[in-house]
């Protein structure tokens, strides 16, 4: 058992000192007597030791308070866990167009999105040593998951998300870069990467994805790039340019940083682009676990009030005293 607040328990050492002076002063008598004679009987008459009883109570429910105070819990758990890893920010495109089925799966069309989501998910399964944060963006972008080794809350994100959560009218790919960077540019990493995935061209935010890319060169931060979506099935689906990665751009801000730029224009390449992060240098990240405690104030505090209570009632009925 551990106390949240040891410093409490200096009262216990009061209590004796308190009992003795108690027991020193005495109390006040309750009848005056003309003359001793008329008491000199209740000499010989055995002591009671009602009011020893009754005082031991009363400091017992007194050492319960003070035990209650202190807060004494049990710790069921505590680990601390160093695991060596690389810190990343997948930055994932929640646009649109993420809907197109370009993708195959097992002879079965798939959208980029569900494509992105799948080997995102593996690839978090597959690294449990790596911090992992998760950044998504469409016409704004935003934090989905901070930095953590805590990969069954990042993969349940990763399920909750939907196309449509946020406005998903434009692409902001400078903006996400811009709020990933802001989740790694404080950590003492050696190894700091951006892993973004987008099927078009900036055409929203407020931030230039070039600009955005010069911040990460500045913070030191590699940025790598995938293109998401099959030139030749959105030909033949008659679709716009729009619905198509700007390869330029992202090859630019690959190069930038020192990253690489990836085509995946089918699901074979999308899974392979995930295992040669594993080539990337490792950097050691120590993360304590929360501990979890059983409170034992209020058996303590139930302790307390129940000899206050007993105190009362005996003195109220088999140890009453005159008063």
């Amino acid at each position: 058992m551990i106390f949240a607040h040891p410093g409490i328990l200096f009262f216990l050492l009061l209590l004796p000192i308190l009992a003795w002076l108690k027991g020193k002063r005495g109390s006040s008598p309750a009848f005056l007597y003309s003359s001793v004679r008329l008491v000199s009987g209740l000499g010989r008459s055995n002591q009671s030791r009602a009011g020893r009883w009754l005082a031991a109570l009363r400091w017992l429910s007194l050492t319960f308070f003070i035990v209650a105070l202190a807060q004494p819990r049990l710790p069921h758990s505590h680990t601390e866990v160093k695991a060596s890893g690389i810190d990343i920010v997948v930055a994932l495109d929640l646009s649109g167009s993420m809907t197109t089925q370009d993708y195959e799966v097992n002879g079965q069309a798939a959208s980029r999105f569900q494509m992105a989501k799948s080997v995102l998910k593996k690839f978090v399964t597959e690294r449990p040593d790596d911090r992992i944060g998760l950044v998504v963006f469409a016409a704004q972008a935003f934090i989905a998951s901070p930095l953590t080794l805590d990969h069954d809350y990042l993969l349940d994100t990763i399920e909750r998300l939907q196309i449509g959560t946020i406005n998903s009218d434009a692409t902001a790919i400078g903006d996400g870069i811009i709020t990933a960077l802001n989740r790694l540019r404080n950590l003492p990493s050696k190894s700091r990467i951006i892993v973004l995935m987008t099927d078009g061209g900036n055409n929203s935010g407020k931030t230039d994805p070039i600009t955005a890319t010069e911040a990460a060169q500045t913070l030191h931060v590699k940025i790598y790039t995938i293109g998401l979506g099959n030139r030749e099935i959105v030909q033949q689906m008659g679709l716009p340019p729009g619905f198509l990665p700007d390869d330029d751009t992202l090859k630019q801000i690959a190069q930038m940083t020192g990253g690489v730029f990836y085509q995946a224009d089918n699901s074979e390449k999308l899974n392979s682009i995930y295992d040669q992060i594993d080539r990337l240098e490792k950097t050691e990240a120590v993360a304590s676990k929360y501990t979890q405690y059983q409170e034992l104030f209020s058996w303590f505090a139930g302790g307390g009030l129940l000899a206050l209570a007993l105190e009362v009632i005996l003195g109220h009925t088999l140890l009453r005293r005159l008063p």
